[in-house]
């Protein structure tokens, strides 16, 4: 029978490496992946028999997990502001590109991010961001262009020499 539990074993078995991929471009730690990940399985599972009858359950299990992703957001960001305490600078020289990155993409917004994570990593269309998200498609757009820019900023200028020449 569609939604039973073996169903949502087999779907979370399948599905865990690439939203646990997802979670970890968002969050950039490898335990906030993972809570995040653990989340939005555990959400899908609670509503497992309606959410097994979505037309497309990957872009179904997206959404909860970015849901999961600002919501977390929020909440931080309220006890960020009731303690009063400032984000402490990234690292000055992250050896690794992957950390690199990873640091750029956290000081941006969280829904900035959610774009970026699913536009060039997910290699989603600018429509299936925009579906995943609930928002327009020229938000998406705008969003793109605007982080685009803001990494320029945040990531060495070589970084963007070696990919202009790349492709």
């Amino acid at each position: 029978m569609p939604g039973d539990e073996a169903d949502f074993i087999e779907f979370a078995v399948s599905r865990q490496q690439s939203l646990y991929g997802l979670a970890f471009l968002l969050s950039g730690s490898r335990e906030g992946a993972q809570d995040l990940t653990q989340t939005a399985l555990a959400r899908l599972f609670r509503y497992w028999r309606r959410a097994s009858r979505a037309e497309d359950l990957d872009a179904y299990a997206r959404t909860v997990l970015l849901r999961v992703f600002f919501a977390e957001k929020k909440r931080a960001r309220r006890e960020r502001a009731a303690h009063m305490l400032l984000d402490p600078p990234p690292p000055p020289d992250l050896p690794d590109l992957r950390l690199t990155v990873a640091a750029a993409l956290d000081r941006l917004p969280p829904r900035t991010r959610a774009v970026v994570v699913l536009r060039y990593w997910a290699d989603l269309s600018v429509e299936d961001t925009a579906a995943a998200l609930g928002c327009s498609t020229g938000t998406v757009k705008t969003l793109s262009s605007r982080s685009r820019d803001r990494l320029r900023e945040l990531l060495p200028d070589d970084l963007w020499k070696e990919h202009r020449h790349a492709g």
